[in-house]
């Protein structure tokens, strides 16, 4: 069973999410954890998670590749 680490964090629904699919198609398998408090959705981020052997890989894509 892999372990998952946080590869990267934002406020940002979308940025979430575009950042997942790049990952995707870079053959990356990511999760976006939802840490938004529920109610108000004032305090929280969600995070993208990558397992434990793609860590590096999708940092580096994360880092170089993708601009906001």
């Amino acid at each position: 069973m892999a372990k998952w680490h946080k590869v990267y964090a934002t406020d940002s629904p979308v940025r979430a999410e575009i950042v997942k699919g790049v990952l995707a198609e870079k053959g990356i398998t990511a999760v976006i954890l939802n840490k938004k408090e529920s109610v108000y959705h004032i305090h929280g981020s969600y995070e993208i998670m990558a397992s434990d052997d793609q860590v590096l890989e999708a940092i580096n894509i994360i880092t170089h590749e993708i601009t906001f």
